[in-house]
């Protein structure tokens, strides 16, 4: 029999809009490697999308909760160093999105410049400008680049978070590109209940730093009673009961930085973070009182490693190592830096597209 004019074009505009869809989150597919082997993916799945139908669902990132929190570290870096170095200030205080200080000394405002630069070399979402108000009066903020950097960053952190919690849900058909700076889109052939999937990212992703307990044996606790204020927790991959005590002295929020990297001397695969201010004072607290003993670091309470604390921490950097495989370490690191990211995320739209009808 044969197909009316109408109806093949009414399927071929049907069959276009899921392909334009699916090849409009990003202008510039493919730049690098990311983006080529990004746009492959899309690609398939755009063709899975027409023959299967399934969901497409929109996340938007919270760039004002990302330029608070930064601001909020930036304060309490300076902070830091103001009081490290012995410097004198007043009016320390957030506004607009970056940080206004009074200092007299000449040479303690180009000290404080000086700290801060130091401490972002290397990373261009760090970097900071610097403008003297006169009088003494000093603003630092993040710079536009490093701005768009930080919030590409927190894009990105975003799609990798997404992209392991579908995995682990065993979601393995899926496409997940940023769409524009601040968005991030989903399609998912043959799945029409977008809603079970949105469910799956409303659950962040529990950080904690937790002291080891060696009043007795973890397999004692496990066999019976643990002591009051503790709890028995499984290692992450090697399934080893840990006792640690159940309040966390520090969690994810006290993290802004994480990357997977490799040990000096071994060359081991490794995942390397970095505290915000308030995380490395009170990392530096809890070290300092605590030189001899272990504390557990821990995901959705599964210790990832459980290192003896050798001296006090007080730069706010750690590195820690589990045996694992570069793929753990990037997974171990991305989590770190995901913890709190379902805050981040605000749902804007979930659909189910309709299959193309065979002509």
């Amino acid at each position: 029999m044969t197909t009316p004019l109408r109806d093949r074009a009414t399927r071929l505009i049907v069959a276009l809009t899921i392909a334009t869809m699916i090849a409009q989150p990003r202008a510039a597919l493919a730049d690098g490697p990311l983006d080529k082997m990004r746009a492959k993916i899309t690609a398939f799945i755009g063709e899975k999308m027409q023959t299967l139908g399934g969901s497409r669902i929109v996340y938007k990132v919270d760039g004002d909760g990302l330029r608070e929190s930064v601001a909020t570290d930036l304060r309490d870096d300076v902070y830091k160093n103001l009081h490290d170095g012995h410097i004198a200030f007043s009016n320390l205080a957030i506004r607009d999105g970056g940080v206004d200080v009074k200092i007299a000394d000449a040479k303690g405002r180009d000290q404080l410049a000086r700290k801060l630069a130091s401490a972002a070399d290397g990373l261009p979402s760090h970097a900071l400008a610097v403008t003297d108000g006169g009088d003494g009066a000093v603003r630092l903020a993040p710079t536009d680049a490093a701005s768009a950097a930080r919030l590409s960053e927190l894009v990105e952190d975003s799609i990798a978070m997404i992209e392991q919690r579908l995995k682990d849900s065993g979601v393995k058909l899926v496409s997940v590109v940023p769409d524009g700076t601040d968005r991030i889109r989903i399609f998912l052939p043959g799945v029409t209940d977008p809603e079970r999937i949105t469910a799956t990212f409303a659950r962040k992703v529990k950080v904690s730093f937790r002291l080891i307990d060696a009043s007795m044996s973890p397999e004692q606790a496990q066999s019976g009673t643990p002591p009051e204020g503790s709890e028995v927790l499984l290692g992450f991959k090697d399934k080893r009961p840990y006792l640690v005590a159940k309040d966390s002295v520090l969690d994810g929020d006290d993290i802004n930085y994480a990357a997977p990297g490799f040990a000096a001397g071994t060359k081991d695969p490794v995942a390397s973070f970095r505290f915000n201010g308030r995380g490395t004072r009170r990392l530096a607290h809890v070290t300092e009182e605590n030189v001899g003993r272990s504390f557990a670091i821990a995901l959705d309470d599964k210790v990832i490693a459980a290192p003896v604390i050798r001296e006090p921490i007080t730069g706010g950097s750690v590195q820690i190592s589990g045996n694992f495989t570069l793929e753990e370490a990037n997974s171990v690191a991305m989590l770190l830096r995901a913890g709190a990211l379902p805050g981040h995320l605000t749902l804007v739209e979930q659909q189910v597209i309709q299959a193309a009808a065979k002509p």
